[in-house]
């Protein structure tokens, strides 16, 4: 928690102490103890920082880490809303280190618990059966994978059979066809027997003609009728070719299943082997389980604070990986399609991070270019929102805070010109990396107020409260009114006879402002609040 919110949540506990006393201060009886009850709301605990508010004209958006468009799910003139995503980059890799982060971190909190509790071997042996249990996973996921890698190779090289045998009977009808459209077009007549009557009878006639009788009528030649064979041939050459083509296909097949098959069994192997490595070293831990002295402890839990921090960093980059709109508008430049490599945000000049402001210090001495122009709009950025009527802030986080603050948090900004107003606000982005000109590291963070309120100004100084953990909707009390009795949280409930009656309570998160109730307090329940001296 930071010292100015905590100043602001004791000054608003004083505010309502005195303003319940005050009521009663000039009556006659002695005033009852001020209360207040248990209700319903947001429990947080923020980091602040002051920075000047910067009127945003041009929003530029991008990726804190370069890599592959898996996905750009909007075009240029999307009009967008606040936390819709807009592109993602492939995490792949970036799973993978986190995993591997999460599984380095439960080895050394493995380890802090085995010092602590002075149990070494059952703890190593604890990370032995888990590393086992990895290993099991990981060859049942290799041979399941084999199998379907066998499966669709069988599969392939069947339809390959299949179409091969369909292309052989289509060969066997058009040679079946050709022979039998020769044979048909070179077999002598069928009509030579009729041929031979045809004479006879014209000897006939003509005898008959010599005695003076009326010659026979002559039948008319007959046209052989067309052989089927022959005009099956065309539709028989083109089944062939067809099937010629099936059968290269249903190969080609085959043999993407088969370097599918190889790839994936490749893969199968170095990952069985990496997990068998991980039990060698569970193995070798457990035998080299003793005695652990006093100071490794403290040696450990640096190591558990480290591993921590890798995983904070490589969930980080996890998350960054998908771009979010910090607030509406409309996409008016995009330098990237889907499967091309995108470098990380950048520009000529030292801009805050994930925005198109420069940071404080470098824009107040000129830039750190040295003054030169100003690049074109969306140059050097993946994604450019125009029309957004709304302010930015950029405000320096020192390192214990800055390693708390990530993108897409709640924040609620205060402006010192406006008193009363509370507005709401999103982090953009974060720096990677600190900045040290004026002699203290320190974290840039791109804060966006999500909505407009005209007595907002730019050039404001304003104070932005990040609410690093929150937890909506929960049961809440006032934190100043807790206090720790026997190593647990109570609060004093007002009893029938108005007197307090110390009551403990199951905590969860505690706030700056707000502890919340897990159990032991219902909604509604009045609490008595600390009582000053007396006054007339």
């Amino acid at each position: 928690m930071s010292r100015s919110t905590r100043r602001r949540a004791r000054v608003t506990l004083s505010i309502a102490v005195m303003a319940v006393v005050g009521a009663t201060a000039c009556t006659a009886e002695q005033p009852p103890p001020p209360t207040l009850r248990v209700d319903r709301g947001t429990v947080a605990t923020t980091v602040s920082a002051s920075g000047t508010l910067v009127a945003i004209t041009q929003q530029n958006l991008g990726f804190p880490q370069g890599g592959k468009l898996k996905d750009v799910l909007v075009g240029v003139g999307t009009k967008v809303e606040a936390g819709q995503e807009l592109a993602r980059l492939d995490d792949f890799a970036l799973q993978q280190t986190l995993e591997q982060r999460k599984a380095g971190l439960a080895q050394q909190q493995a380890q802090l618990d085995k010092i602590r509790n002075g149990n070494s071997i059952g703890a190593a042996q604890a990370t032995l059966d888990q590393s086992k249990n990895i290993l099991d996973a990981t060859e049942d996921s290799v041979e399941a994978t084999n199998n379907a890698n066998y499966s669709a190779t069988d599969r392939a090289q069947k339809q390959l059979d299949f179409d091969r045998n369909s292309l052989d009977l289509a060969e066997d009808r058009l040679d079946d066809d050709k022979k039998a459209c020769g044979s048909r077009s070179s077999k002598p007549s069928d009509n030579g027997h009729d041929d031979k009557a045809a004479t006879k009878n014209e000897g006939q006639s003509t005898s008959t003609g010599l005695l003076g009788t009326a010659p026979a009528a002559q039948p008319p030649p007959t046209t052989p009728p067309p052989n089927p064979a022959c005009e099956r041939i065309t539709a028989d050459k083109q089944a062939v070719e067809d099937a010629k083509r099936v059968v290269l296909s249903s190969q080609t097949a085959l043999d993407a299943a088969k370097e599918r098959e190889n790839v994936d069994e490749a893969s199968g192997r170095l990952s069985i082997e990496n997990a068998k490595q991980s039990i060698v070293s569970a193995q070798n831990e457990l035998d080299g389980a003793g005695s652990d002295k006093p100071a490794d402890t403290s040696a450990q839990e640096a190591a558990v604070r480290d591993a921590e921090a890798q995983v904070a960093l490589a969930q980080r980059d996890v998350d960054n990986t998908v771009l979010r709109a910090p607030i509406a508008g409309v996409v008016s430049v995009i330098n990237g399609a889907k499967g091309e490599f995108v470098a990380a945000a950048s520009g000529t000049t030292a801009m805050a991070p994930g925005s198109s402001a420069a940071l404080p210090e470098v824009a107040a001495s000129g830039g750190a270019g040295g003054g030169g122009p100003s690049p074109a709009p969306g140059a050097g950025t993946f994604m450019v929102l125009n029309n957004i009527d709304s302010f930015q802030l950029v405000v320096p986080f020192e390192e214990s805070d800055a390693s708390r603050v990530a993108p897409n948090q709640r924040v609620e900004v205060t402006v010192d010109a406006v008193p009363d107003l509370r507005a709401d606000a999103t982090v953009l982005a974060i720096a990677p990396s600190g900045n040290s000109g004026t002699g203290v590291v320190r974290y840039y963070a791109t804060i966006v107020l999500t909505e407009h309120d005209d007595r907002l100004h730019d050039g404001q100084t304003a104070l932005a409260n990040v609410m690093v953990q929150a937890v909506d909707n929960v049961l809440r009390v006032p934190s100043a009114v807790t206090r720790t009795d026997a190593g647990r949280l109570v609060v004093d409930l007002r009893g029938p006879d108005g007197a307090p009656i110390p009551t403990p309570f199951q905590a969860g998160l505690v706030g700056d402002e707000f502890t919340e109730v897990v159990s032991g307090l219902t909604e509604g329940q009045e609490l008595v609040l600390p009582q000053g001296p007396s006054t007339s």
